[in-house]
């Protein structure tokens, strides 16, 4: 879901008409408000040199921010609900040459031990041997989920970011929406989202209720958000390379201002040299080579609404990124997410939040090759090659 935020930046610092301008706001904005992570300091200044691949953490955070408060009801109003959560979990991994990419999602609701960390006031917390992972941040800030999401994967990460529900809506309308299909419609009261099916472009809220949105689709769980999630963000990727925004230098130049006020970056991420060569590393990399990954998991023998990790299935996938092979999909949550595009419709919901379209027939999920690792299918996810659709719930009207 966040990851509008690095691949905006990724995509942005490509095009060399605001090449200067970015140098510029790195300065001043983004800067200013960078996190320290553990052991950055090995991190060298070419990532050339980043052996086993390059690990960048994406964070969205649920905090009421004072100019969106209004909008988000009791989650804002109820001082029950005070704090920061990393709702929102995303670990992308930029492989050694040949480059390929791949997002792994964390649900919020996953249940793992949590590290010792540093709390806001600069002291040590306690760790915890079994915690939902959305509390890390709250915790420790950006750097605590950065330190436990390293714990789970084994993985070095040398980059990190955070970007909150107001920083999602301000992104996305500065790329003029992103369009997504819709299946069977969906109609969530939580969100007051009320979409028929066909293809919309979204903006601004409703293009945050989209990704926000449990209740209307699938089973209603975090993991059918997940990978409704992944609709949205397969289709972000194919809109961040299209003309309407990397062939446009006055879109590149409003994302750019964008992104530098509304995401906090690790100080690992401020370097604006290292923001072009990651940006160039990207650049090529064909849409079927990068893969949108659910992280494996079970259900929590303790709690029957929480989930803990599938190691078997998750070590699978870690040493297919640490060896660099290619991956194969084998699984997808048909609850949430479908491969077929349906009829595109004519009018907008009665809401007025999207914009009817239409797209391409979605593509099917190729069959593994010599050369891939067939991720067990307890592994969901797509790539961004493949157009899918948002299975709704349906739409009242």
């Amino acid at each position: 879901m966040k990851m509008i935020g690095i691949v905006a930046t990724v995509v942005l610092v490509a095009g060399f008409a605001v090449a200067g301008y970015v140098v510029y706001d790195l300065n001043h904005t983004f800067t200013a408000k960078a996190v320290a992570l553990d052991g950055q300091e090995s991190v060298p200044p070419d990532i050339a040199a980043i052996k086993g691949g390059v690990n960048m953490l994406l964070v969205g955070s649920d905090e009421c921010e004072a100019s969106f408060s209004a909008e988000f009801g009791d989650r804002c109003s109820d001082p029950g609900n005070e704090g920061e959560r990393n709702d929102t979990n995303l670990l992308l991994h930029i492989s050694d040459s040949p480059r390929r990419v791949t997002v792994i999602t964390f649900p919020r609701d996953l249940m793992v031990p949590i590290p010792s960390c540093t709390d806001a006031s600069g002291n040590p917390t306690s760790e915890m041997s079994k915690q939902p992972i959305n509390v890390t941040l709250e915790t420790g800030g950006l750097n605590c989920v950065a330190r436990t999401i390293h714990e789970i994967s084994g993985l070095d990460i040398q980059f990190a970011a955070k970007i909150t529900w107001g920083g999602v809506m301000k992104i996305t309308d500065a790329i003029g929406g992103v369009d997504v299909c819709v299946a069977n419609g969906i109609d969530d009261p939580d969100t007051g989202l009320n979409i028929p099916a066909g293809t919309h472009t979204l903006q601004g809220y409703w293009a945050l209720q989209f990704l926000r949105t449990r209740h209307g689709v699938g089973d209603g769980s975090d993991l059918g958000r997940g990978s409704n999630q992944q609709v949205y963000m397969s289709a972000l990727a194919r809109k961040m390379v299209s003309s309407e925004v990397l062939g446009n230098p006055g879109t590149l130049l409003k994302l750019a201002h964008t992104i530098m006020s509304n995401v906090t970056p690790s100080t690992t991420l401020t370097s604006p040299t290292l923001l072009v060569q990651i940006a160039l590393a990207m650049k090529d990399v064909p849409l079927d080579q990068i893969n949108f990954v659910n992280y494996p998991v079970l259900t929590d023998p303790d709690n029957p609404n929480k989930v803990v990790p599938d190691d078997d299935s998750a070590d699978q996938l870690w040493a297919a990124l640490k060896a660099n092979q290619p991956i194969q999909i084998t699984g997808q949550r048909k609850d949430a997410v479908v491969s077929a595009t349906p009829a595109p419709t004519d009018g907008a919901p009665a809401d007025g939040s999207t914009e009817a379209g239409s797209t391409d027939a979605a593509s099917p999920t190729p069959n593994p090759t010599s050369s891939s690792v067939a991720l067990p299918d307890n592994v969901s996810g797509q790539s961004a090659a493949q157009q899918t659709c948002s299975n709704g719930n349906g739409f009242s009207g």
